[in-house]
C-alpha cells in the first residue's frame, strides 16, 4: 500500500469513529417521571415530590398490531443504535450503555458536584428500600429523605 492510500484510509478510520461518537452523544436521557399522590388526587410531574413513585418511560417499540410490522421512532432508533454501539466499545471502556449515558451526561459537572452525584447514587436506593421498609409511624420521614435526595439529584443534573 502506497503513504497516501494510508492516509486516506486513517482519515476514512477516524471520520467513521468520529460519526459513531457523535451518534451514541446524542443518547436518549429519559427524564424520570414521579407519580405524586395529594389529598386523593394524582399527579405525574418531573419534578419529585414527598412519597412519590418513579414511573417507568422506557419508549415503546412500537409494533403494528394489525401487520406484525415493527415501527419503531426515531427515539428508539437511536436509542438501540446507542445500545449497540455501547456493547461494540464495552470491551474497551468497560462499561455499560447506562453507565455510558450517565457519564456523557455529567461529563460538564465540577468535581464537586461529581462526587455528590455519586454519593446520591448510592444514597438513593438505600432511601427507597427504607421508605418501602418504613414502619407508619416514620413514613413520611423516609418519604422526605427520599425526596430531598431526588431533588438534588435533579438539581444538580446527575
Amino acid at each position: 500500500m502506497s503513504g497516501r492510500h494510508q492516509q486516506r484510509l486513517k482519515l476514512v478510520q477516524w471520520a467513521c469513529t468520529a460519526f459513531c461518537l457523535a451518534v451514541a452523544a446524542q443518547g436518549t436521557w429519559a427524564q424520570a417521571v414521579y407519580r405524586c399522590e395529594a389529598n386523593g388526587r394524582v399527579a405525574y410531574s418531573h419534578e419529585p415530590c414527598p412519597g412519590a413513585k418513579a414511573v417507568d418511560t422506557t419508549p415503546t417499540q412500537g409494533l403494528d398490531k394489525s401487520s406484525g410490522v415493527s415501527r419503531k421512532g426515531a427515539d428508539v432508533r437511536r436509542d438501540e443504535t446507542n445500545r449497540t454501539f455501547s456493547e461494540a466499545v464495552r470491551p474497551i471502556t468497560g462499561k455499560t450503555h447506562e453507565e455510558r449515558i450517565t457519564m456523557h451526561r455529567r461529563f460538564k459537572l465540577s468535581e464537586l458536584a461529581k462526587v455528590e452525584c455519586r454519593l446520591l447514587d448510592e444514597r438513593i436506593p438505600a432511601e427507597q428500600a427504607a421508605e418501602t421498609q418504613a414502619a407508619p409511624s416514620n413514613l413520611k420521614d423516609a418519604q422526605m429523605a427520599l425526596f430531598k435526595s431526588r431533588k438534588r439529584y435533579r438539581e444538580l443534573g446527575c
